[in-house]
């Protein structure tokens, strides 16, 4: 089997057994079993740092640990601006201990929103918003913050999950008319989405360029494009949403064009030492969808163009479809794709335990994990990950002098 082309240069080095391999790859267990690091703590010794909580640069950016918050929808903006809500949710998040906080799914454009609730970055109001949560922010924590660029594309339109999250028709008042690759509804009920011509894609590329601009001068650190989750990017990659017959459809080629233009114009605009990462879907979850192997060409092809990171996620193209949920589940994807592409990648799905985390990280499946639920279950989750595995947190400014007494932590790691 040849390696499928990219914006038709062969796929260097995408070995020709690769599905072979990569479907090996996820059927293995989703972490080995590793010795638990408090086991090698010894009386009167400093503990060797878990490598869960050890630093690490990605494009010039300092990342104390290996614990990125993930991007999680709050439903809480107004007009695609940041609220009160944001300040207190990420206010809290931010004092986690975790080595990147980030932002929710930001939309683009307003119709590039899933509900008339999520956050947006398309204007100078939107921009304002989310600059002054941000300056709050940084008076109290030195975490460098990152944001998640979207499109919903014929996701979009929705109601609040809280209200069922049924379509909104296009004529209602907090409806729109949706866009997408092509005229297929995500679902039974949905209305049909308006087939984007190439003037629409370029308004669409450009609206990614702004946002992205936006991000930086408000002073993001990290920013992620959203090519996963069923949204617009999503939907121009797989073979189930895209059925064009022009340069943007059919072969994996032309399905990866879209989503290769848009990434490569964003990262004009993100300077060196702001890493920029890919969000990308490692399969559908669904028969004849997309798959590991066409995402192991796609993530060759994004390392080429200067992408720092590969976020793996997978699914949510269908509303049917065959997931097996359960405790890292997502993990395979992420060890199949890092080890074909050799490109470092973030881990997420039902990431929940302190020893789970630390296997992923210690074993090599991944290079960071993207912690979610557990997060808003425990917000110092990553804190007391330090404790569990044999080490002490730092306490955030300013309780760090109710630590130890108020006489300082006194707490240090043997070398590396």
């Amino acid at each position: 089997m040849t390696a499928k082309l990219c914006n038709g240069v062969p796929a260097a080095g995408l070995p020709a057994a690769a599905a072979s391999t990569l479907a090996a790859n996820v059927r293995a267990p989703a972490m080995a079993p590793v010795m638990s690091p408090r086991h090698a703590c010894r009386r009167g010794r400093a503990p060797r740092r878990p490598r869960l909580l050890r630093p690490v640069i990605v494009d010039g950016l300092e990342l104390t640990n290996r614990i990125v918050i993930a991007p999680m929808r709050q439903y809480a903006a107004i007009d695609g601006c940041m609220s009160d809500w944001h300040l207190i949710h990420l206010g809290r998040l931010a004092l986690s201990g975790a080595a990147l906080l980030s932002i929710e799914h930001t939309a683009v454009l307003p119709d590039g929103r899933a509900t008339h609730a999520d956050l947006g970055l398309w204007n100078a109001m939107t921009e304002t918003a989310m600059g002054l949560t941000l300056e709050s922010l940084r008076r109290w924590s030195d975490m460098p913050i990152g944001i998640l660029l979207s499109h919903a594309g014929r996701k979009g339109s929705l109601d609040l999950p809280a209200n069922g999250g049924a379509q909104i028709a296009p004529t209602a008042a907090l409806g729109w008319q949706t866009l997408a690759p092509s005229a297929l509804a995500y679902d039974h009920g949905h209305v049909l989405p308006e087939v984007l011509d190439h003037q629409d894609m370029r308004t669409i590329r450009d609206a990614f360029v702004a946002a992205a601009r936006r991000a930086v001068r408000i002073g993001i650190d990290a920013v992620y494009l959203d090519a996963a989750g069923g949204h617009l990017l999503h939907q121009f990659l797989s073979p189930l949403s895209n059925r064009r017959n022009d340069l943007y459809g059919g072969t994996l080629q032309n399905r990866l064009r879209f989503v290769l233009e848009v990434f490569a114009a964003v990262r004009e605009v993100v300077p060196p030492g702001r890493p920029l990462a890919c969000r990308i879907p490692a399969c559908d979850w669904v028969m004849q969808g997309w798959d590991v192997e066409q995402s192991s060409v796609l993530v060759r092809c994004l390392a080429a163009q200067g992408c720092d990171v590969i976020y793996v996620s997978a699914g949510g193209l269908l509303a049917a479809e065959d997931v097996p949920y359960g405790a890292g589940y997502l993990v395979p994807l992420a060890r199949a794709l890092k080890q074909e592409t050799g490109l470092p990648v973030i881990a997420t799905g039902s990431i929940t335990g302190f020893e789970q985390a630390e296997a992923i990280i210690g074993t090599g499946d991944a290079d960071l994990v993207a912690i979610d639920q557990a997060i808003l279950d425990d917000p110092y989750w990553p804190r007391h990950a330090g404790v569990q595995l044999c080490g002490r947190a730092q306490a955030a400014h300013p309780w760090a002098r109710g630590q130890d007494g108020g006489q300082g932590s006194g707490w240090s790691w043997q070398a590396d």
